[in-house]
């Protein structure tokens, strides 16, 4: 004799624009709730790595701070570089 023990699943609803919706109808042949299980999935995978990469880190506050400043400083610059070369 073989016994399954079947545990309830947790739903959750999502809520869509009418127009992809309508596009999701379209094609019936694909399995949504797979789709957007493997999207989940692969989020939370991405997450637990930035965390644990966070956790490793030895860097402060301060020193997110500055990377944080040094990296827009640097990419106005860029912007604005970009912007005078193709001003003419």
């Amino acid at each position: 004799m073989c016994a399954h023990i079947i545990s309830p699943v947790p739903n959750i609803t999502l809520t869509v624009p009418k127009d992809l919706h309508r596009k999701m109808r379209a094609h019936p042949e694909v399995k949504w709730s797979e789709v957007v299980r493997r999207v989940l999935a692969q989020r939370i995978r991405d997450l637990e790595r930035m965390d644990a990469i966070a956790r490793r880190s030895t860097l402060t506050l301060a020193d997110v701070d500055e990377l944080d400043h040094l990296i827009k400083e640097g990419l106005r610059r860029r912007y604005e570089e970009a912007r005078r070369t193709a001003g003419g």
